[in-house]
């Protein structure tokens, strides 16, 4: 029987992170989080590149440049949409985690879910660094998992 599980060994792996600057106060948060995860398993900073977003909405398309160009080995997506008075939160949320998905699965690379989808700013912050970790460093780890998993199942 053969067991294949990703190592967090970083093996010289270039990543693409995309965010988006709406809801910036916690979207920096989740991305000093995964720029945190990569450094500390030795990612070199050179082989990170972050683009901008305006919003989560625009994320899969810039993921999908990112994986198309062939220049990474997995694209880190960080977003935050947080639940408001109107239907907007549910046409957003279930719009990106489909277009990230889609990247992933038609690209052939991991595209990590880092996008919050949470009821009020409170439970935002807290998956951005406070009582419930960081979900951008969750991504980063999950990243590197990923790429090696990858290589290791070719």
């Amino acid at each position: 029987m053969n067991v294949f599980e990703g190592k967090l060994v970083p093996e010289q792996i270039k990543i693409g992170i995309v965010a988006a600057r709406f809801n910036e106060f916690i979207t920096s948060r989740l991305l000093g989080g995964a720029l945190d995860g990569l450094k500390r398993h030795n990612v070199p900073e050179d082989n990170i590149d972050v683009a901008w977003v305006p919003g989560a909405f625009e994320i899969p398309l810039i993921a999908s440049k990112m994986a198309a160009s062939k220049k990474y080995d997995a694209v880190i997506c960080l977003g935050a949409v947080i639940r408001g008075s109107t239907s907007h939160y549910d046409y957003v949320c279930n719009e990106v985690s489909k277009g990230i998905a889609q990247v992933s699965l038609s690209s052939g690379i991991p595209v990590m879910f880092g996008v919050l989808t949470t009821e009020n700013i409170e439970q935002a912050i807290e998956r951005a660094g406070s009582k419930a970790g960081n979900k951008g460093f969750e991504c980063a780890q999950g990243a590197i998992e990923m790429v090696n998993l990858i290589h290791e199942m070719a």
